[in-house]
């Protein structure tokens, strides 16, 4: 029997709004998608983070995306179409109009003769079938259902450049400046950009985002504009606009169309051809990571997670700077957060805010240093704290004496990996008897671009190929042929091949032989020969695990790790 069309409005005031929280909850408990005891942990997941019940479940890993998109299609009685799996090639998108797509949130998802499905994230729109046959009068419309958030994606093919779009800005002559930036903020965020550079040269300015940790040219300014825009982003930022010569720091909180803040930190620094601002987007794409989504193995999940389970003693995250050090604890702390225990962090800045944990901001002009902070913090009666990094002797000393005084403590460290970092601390004057006593964990780390997912393709490789740029390549590949994979690039990477980042990873547990050895000084190929006898796996392993599943390339792993 056919099923309705679902329609916008509801006769029962009982039944919720197609599209609404209400109504997805309704959904998922009456056809068994979720226990009631899940749901209510994603509402209140969703509410606390103001985000949708959809991207609560997502973020929580309590469905999949094609599972989601599977029960509202099936509810809706029309298909689900899986752009982020199958994305239509740009030519075919653009077949409608920018502002008709974008209107009734349309794509076309499949073409077949006079056959088209169209797929939409609001099926139940008033009207959608007759304004969908009104552009394609000679077609037969299938409607599909799709998630919001690969309509979007679908919707950048119709961008513009950076360029064009400022150029359109300065034509209209109205209120230049504000819409500029907006432009910009919005397109760093659209491509999940981590910071913004405005760098002046002799002639304009160039503008550049770091995307999945690579700078990528954006546009340009004409250094006409670039005054007023400095003055902005200073009042902006809460930070001197009358000082040209020396570096200043500020914070903008930006509200999206949406209505989504974004927290943005600002760092200004005169350079020879004027003053070259950097904006680091504290974006919600990055705060709401999860401990699975950055990476881990289940091996090392279950380590980390064993060591996060004890009482007391030290946990260090170690790489160089943006390695994602801070994101990784983040997730951690947000896995342990529970009411009954409390979370003190004292960092420099704090990245993110987070509900529910007692977050120190370290200020040198009040002289709260993080010695001075942690010392503060042990008197505040904390189960779990977090420093941001650990600098300097003093900051060593104190947190080894809290990890040994009955608090679980979570730092940062640089170094090059899990074995250096006992040296280290040792050189910088931790007592060796007290850091071979709280020691539960050392994991070192670094990020690597993901392949992009609606572009990846795989290659067959010979191993005598790779034996030329990897070392003992049959230690890491034991067929003769291995099937590799890339992204070929599209819409949705920027034509890049990679969208997103993942780690890869190394861990050195506290053991018993750990601590007797740390008290002999020992250099760090004698820490990672106990280590490795003991089950750790070096990074560059973790990494080709990942390369071999196509989450990604072997040359973004060479460029992070190197094979033993």
């Amino acid at each position: 029997m056919k099923k309705k069309e679902p329609q916008v409005s509801q006769t029962n005031a009982r039944t919720p709004a197609y599209g609404t929280d209400a109504w997805l909850k309704e959904l998922l408990i009456q056809e068994y998608y979720i226990s009631p005891d899940a749901l209510a942990s994603a509402e209140l997941f969703a509410q606390k983070n103001y985000v949708s019940l959809a991207r609560a479940l997502l973020q929580k890993e309590l469905t999949t995306k094609n599972l989601l998109g599977q029960a509202i299609a099936e509810s809706c009685a029309i298909p689900y179409a899986d752009l982020n799996s199958h994305a239509p090639p740009k030519e075919q998108v653009l077949e409608i109009p920018e502002q008709h797509a974008r209107t009734l949130r349309a794509v076309i998802f499949k073409k077949q003769g006079v056959h088209i499905t169209i797929a939409t994230d609001t099926p139940w729109m008033p009207g959608i079938r007759a304004k969908l046959k009104k552009l394609f009068p000679d077609k037969k419309i299938t409607l599909a259902y799709s998630l919001g958030e690969d309509i979007d994606a679908s919707f950048l093919n119709y961008r513009h450049t950076l360029q064009t779009r400022f150029e359109e800005i300065i034509q209209s002559q109205k209120r230049v400046i504000p819409e500029i930036l907006e432009q910009i903020f919005d397109d760093a965020l659209s491509h999940t950009a981590s910071d913004i550079h405005f760098e002046p040269r002799e002639q304009d300015i160039r503008i550049r985002f770091r995307i999945d940790g690579i700078l990528q040219e954006a546009g340009k300014i004409s250094k006409e504009y670039y005054g007023n825009i400095l003055n902005r982003l200073k009042v902006q930022a809460r930070i001197r606009t009358d000082e040209h010569t020396s570096a200043q720091d500020g914070a903008i909180r930006y509200t999206q169309k949406n209505g989504s803040p974004i927290d943005m930190r600002v760092s200004i620094a005169p350079i020879l051809d004027g003053e070259k601002v950097v904006i680091r987007l504290l974006a919600e794409y990055v705060k709401n990571l999860t401990l699975s989504q950055i990476g881990l193995s289940q091996a090392h999940y279950d380590t980390l997670l064993s060591s996060a389970s004890r009482p007391f003693g030290m946990i260090l995250v170690v790489g160089p700077t943006g390695s994602g050090k801070t994101t990784t604890l983040y997730s951690l702390i947000k896995l342990l957060h529970t009411p009954n225990i409390n979370i003190t962090t004292l960092e420099d800045p704090v990245e993110y805010r987070m509900s529910g944990i007692n977050q120190i901001q370290v200020n040198s002009q009040t002289n709260l240093t993080y010695a001075k902070g942690l010392r503060s913090i042990v008197r505040q009666d904390p189960d779990i704290i977090l420093v941001g990094e650990i600098r300097d002797k003093e900051t060593a000393e104190i947190a080894v004496n809290a990890a040994l005084t009955g608090h679980l403590l979570f730092s940062t460290f640089h170094a090059n990996d899990a074995a250096t970092a006992i040296p280290r601390l040792l050189d910088m004057g931790a007592e060796p008897f007290l850091l071979s006593s709280t020691l539960e964990l050392i994991m070192s780390q670094r990020l690597v671009r993901k392949i992009c997912e609606q572009c990846r393709v795989s290659i067959p490789e010979s191993r005598k190929q790779l034996e030329k740029i990897i070392p003992r390549a049959r230690t890491y590949f034991p067929k003769e042929t291995i099937t590799l994979y890339k992204g070929k690039g599209c819409a949705r990477c920027n034509g890049t091949g990679y969208k997103g980042r993942t780690a890869v990873f190394e861990c050195i547990k506290g053991t018993p032989e750990l601590q007797d050895l740390v008290l002999k000084d020992p250099s760090m190929r004698q820490i990672w020969e106990l280590a490795r006898k003991q089950g750790s796996k070096p990074m560059f392993e973790d990494g080709i695990e990942k390369v071999l599943r196509g989450i990604t390339t072997l040359q973004e792993l060479l460029r992070v790790a190197s094979p033993l």
